[in-house]
């Protein structure tokens, strides 16, 4: 229950901080009003409250597993929202990330 209770949090501050951050950059580069860059900036809030839930108490090893699950997420983001096409590189790129992720979180209980 922990495994699935820390990946969850990490997608769901994923999903605030990619989220937030479109909607802004869609205010700000594409001209969409500004309630849709408050509202950004409002989920954006929400991403900073989100990884303190997270049973890990080092602030700098949660945030450095979320930077993989981050990592992935901006690429199925860019994928399914904007229609961009990873590369091969880019998949590379994401499956080490999941690998930082898995040995940063996990790695202090299997060695």
């Amino acid at each position: 229950m922990a495994v699935l209770q820390t990946v969850m949090l990490f997608v769901l501050a994923g999903l605030a901080e990619i989220g937030g951050g479109w909607l802004v950059w869609q205010w700000l580069r594409t001209g969409w009003g500004l309630q849709w860059g408050l509202i950004g900036g409002a989920v954006l809030f929400l991403y900073g409250v989100l990884p303190t839930l997270q049973a890990e108490p080092a602030f700098g090893r949660v945030y450095a597993a979320y930077g993989g699950i981050f990592v992935i997420l901006s690429i199925l983001w860019g994928y399914w929202v904007d229609g961009w096409r990873p590369d091969r590189f880019d998949l590379i790129g994401a499956g080490i990330a999941l690998v930082g992720v898995v040995v940063i979180v996990w790695g202090r209980n299997w060695f």
